[in-house]
């Protein structure tokens, strides 16, 4: 079955590869980027199945009018995924103002932005799926990644939210969240903040010492990953996330228990508060 797609993000990483599954499979891509060129062989390939835009996730004003063209022109979008986006590490006050907006408004509000222009398309067609790249740091914290968490904690909340509000509209929705992966993220297309020496003492500084370093070795295999999110299309209902890498399973296992052990331990004080 053919299917039309709209990817932010093409130039590389997951959002590359699917769009190169998807396009070698027949089917249809509406792809954005932040240069065209990145993507020049590949519209070189498919120059009757790709369809491109230049597309700044941080430019709120200009989102709207790129789906809305993406939509005008392929007639009709069967998936949306938001994939585009980065990671910025280091601690919360070593950040620049600008950093942080920079930060929050790609990997939330121009998600966040991408959807709501996507909504009316979807729902005038009678339906759709919307796929959320997020991470194990949706649902997992690690010292040195606040303003990334930030972002995300925030997307996964918005999409498990708008679920609740699309389903009637036969949309679904489905949060992914991969663990480490051999993409160009971590050694890429991530980035530093200024570096205060007074957190040298802090964990968060372990996220600069390996990114600097180098040395981790990603696990998770970004071909194998990519397969399983073009699948869960075919799974109904839509569901609700998808867990990548042992690495992700095991800290959003340990994390997701704690904070359940946590609550159950205030069970008490939280009834202690009804009025009787």
């Amino acid at each position: 079955m053919q299917r039309t797609w709209l990817i932010t993000g093409i130039s590389s990483g997951f959002g590359r590869i699917m769009a190169e599954q998807l396009l070698a499979n027949g089917d249809r891509v509406a792809g954005t980027v932040r240069d065209l060129s990145t993507v020049s062989d590949l519209t070189q390939r498919y120059p009757q199945q790709l369809w491109l835009a230049k597309l700044e996730l941080s430019d709120i004003p200009s989102i709207r009018g790129v789906i809305d063209e993406a939509f005008g022109a392929l007639g009709k979008i069967d998936v949306v995924v938001n994939n585009a986006g980065y990671g910025l590490f280091g601690a919360a006050e070593e950040a620049t103002d600008e950093q942080m907006m920079h930060q929050i408004n790609t990997n939330l509000i121009g998600s966040i932005q991408v959807i709501r222009a996507a909504l009316p398309h979807l729902r005038q067609a009678e339906g759709g799926r919307i796929i959320q790249l997020s991470t194990v740091g949706g649902q997992a914290v690690f010292p040195g990644g606040s303003f990334y968490h930030a972002a995300k904690w925030g997307i996964e909340g918005f999409i498990d939210a708008l679920r609740l509000e699309v389903s009637v509209f036969n949309i679904g929705c489905t949060l992914i969240e991969p663990g480490s992966a051999r993409t160009n993220f971590r050694y890429g297309s991530s980035r530093l903040t200024p570096q205060n020496l007074a957190y040298d003492a802090s964990p968060a500084s372990m996220a600069r010492k390996m990114i600097n370093a180098r040395a981790a070795v990603p696990l998770g295999d970004p071909l194998k990953m990519v397969q399983i999110m073009i699948e869960s299309v075919n799974v109904e209902p839509a569901p609700r996330r998808i867990a990548l890498g042992s690495d992700c399973y095991t800290v959003m296992h340990q994390q997701i228990s704690s904070r359940l052990q946590d609550l159950e331990a205030q069970k008490e004080i939280a009834f202690s508060t009804d009025i009787p």
